[in-house]
This record gives C-alpha cells, structure tokens and sequence, in this order.
C-alpha cells in the first residue's frame, strides 16, 4: 500500500499517518527525516544535500527524490509507504510519478482530508484562550496568526496537486471535520475497496495468463505429436486448432453469460409478476370478505 495523505496544518495527517502505518504494517516516511538520515549516513545524496543545506540554500527536487529512491528501496519499505511533506507541488508529483515508474511501483491513493480553515482558526484560538487561563506557555506556531499564513501557503503551492491527482483518478477525499474514529473509518473503508478491485483485477489476469499458457502448451504438444517429415505443418495446424478451441470456449463462456443474465432477467420478471398477483388477490380477497360482512349487517339489520 503506497499512500499519500493531503489536507493543510491542523487537518490531522499525522494521527491519521500513524493508524494506518499500524494496521497496514507500512511506514511513515518524513522527507525531513529522511534528509537528516541520509546526511548522517554520508550517502552520496546525503552528502549532497549537506553541502547545500550548509550554503544556506533549498535542497533541490532531484535531490528530495533521489533520498526518497534510496529509502524506499530498503527492506522496511516493501510492504508500503506513507509520504509525509512530499509532494508539496506539482513538479514534485511529476518527479514522484517518474521515479515509481522506473521501479515498476505504482501509488494507490492519495488521500486528501478536507477541512474548513474557518473551524481549523477557531480551534486553534480556543486552544490558545484555554492555555492562557491554565497559564500554559503556548508554542510560537501555535497560533492563529501563524496558522493562517501556513494555510496560505498551502493554498499556492499544495492545492494545485488536488487537482493533479483528481485528473489521474488516484484523489480519495475524506471530510477531515468530522471525529478521529469516523475520519479513520471512512479511509479504512476506501482502501478496502481499494483492496477488493486490484484483487479482482489481478485473479482475471491469472486467469488470462493460464488460459495463454494452456494454449501455448497445447500448441506445442501438437508439434511434438506430429510426423517428423510434417513437423511444422502440423504445429501451424495444432496452434491453429488450439486457438479455434480458445475462440469457440471464449465464446462458449459469453452465451453462458448471456444466457444466466436473461435467466435472471426472466425470473426477476417472473418474480414482479407474481408479486404483483399475490398483491392484487389478497386486494380482491379483503374486498370480498368485506362484501361478505356488510351482506351480513344488511341482513341482521333487515330483521331487526
């Protein structure tokens, strides 16, 4: 499982990071912890990346997601990852989608959790007042002041990626407003889903690629059966019936289809229809049995 949280300060990435490394037993990887690791292991990257950091300067795209390829590759990683600060633009997706290609890795989802900045603000200063009166020192930024100017910085160079990933369909969208139990279900439900399509998927190409394999054996076998002095006619002849086999099975296998498709329809006509009876008999058995009874209050009244 290879995932990307998205959604700006206060949203709760990082609680949500942490449950889904523990129920998928994949890992969070900081691009902040991942430079800090790098320099320290004196990696080429790594080096790289000190000796720009100690200029005083940005460390590059390239070298982001040169530490990212180095880290993913290692034994932790296999079952999946959790990017955390990358990416944050749309040129960082680019280079992100580039190296996982080469790697023949592929991303499931980018989960995005939408908030409303206006509550995000109003959380914050009532954490804030609530800190005050406790007489609780209260961290520089963690403030609403500092807050905004994070989700305005947000908004320019992280949004766009929103949109990026919306038009590659890999953007799940989650409301972040809602509680932390509710925010993980609804992800857990999603990758379940997620889960149960590459599943299928991946059982109709087994299927696809035995089914190529009998016919490749098959076909072979007619070769190996044939005269010697008609060796290759005879293995054009056996591939060729073999795939005349394969059509007519395949075709076999769509009128069955079909045929269980109009069984159903049939019987789920057959089912309305007879709802429909059962419905207008009991009508007709309740409007007779009230006939009945006011034939009787006509009678005893006719008496009386």
């Amino acid at each position: 499982m290879r995932l990307i949280l998205l959604g700006p300060p206060g949203s709760g990435k990082g609680t949500q990071a942490q449950r889904l490394v523990q129920r998928y037993g994949i890992i969070q990887l900081s691009t902040g912890d991942m430079l800090r690791a790098a320099v320290a292991a004196q990696t080429p990257v790594g080096l790289r990346a000190k000796d720009i950091m100690a200029s005083g300067g940005l460390v590059p795209d390239e070298v982001v997601v040169g530490i990212i390829s180095d880290r993913i590759d290692q034994p932790d990683a296999k079952n999946g990852f959790i990017l955390d600060g990358f990416p944050r633009t749309v040129p960082q997706a680019e280079a992100l989608d580039e190296l996982l290609k080469k790697k023949h890795l592929k991303l499931d989802a980018v989960i995005e959790l939408r908030v409303n900045e206006s509550a995000l603000l109003e959380r914050v200063e009532t954490r804030v007042a609530q800190m005050r009166e406790r007489g609780e020192e209260i961290r520089v930024d963690d403030t609403p002041e500092v807050l905004t100017k994070r989700l305005a910085s947000y908004r320019a160079l992280t949004e766009p990626l929103i949109h990026y990933y919306s038009e590659r369909r890999k953007l799940l969208t989650v409301d972040g407003m809602m509680t932390i139990e509710a925010v993980t279900g609804e992800i857990d439900r999603i990758l379940s889903a997620i889960g149960a399509v590459e599943a299928k998927a991946a059982k109709k190409a087994g299927a696809a690629k035995r089914t190529a394999k009998g016919a490749k054996t098959g076909a072979k076998t007619g070769a190996k059966t044939a005269p010697k002095k008609a060796t290759k006619p005879a293995a054009r002849k056996a591939s060729k019936s073999a795939g005349r086999g394969a059509k007519k099975g395949a075709k076999a296998s769509r009128k069955g289809v079909k045929a269980v498709g109009r069984a159903g329809k049939r019987a789920a006509g057959s089912a309305r229809k007879a709802a429909r009876k059962a419905s207008a008999g009991s009508r007709a058995r309740s409007a007779g049995k009230a006939k009945k009874a006011a034939k009787k209050v006509t009678k005893r009244r006719a008496k009386a």
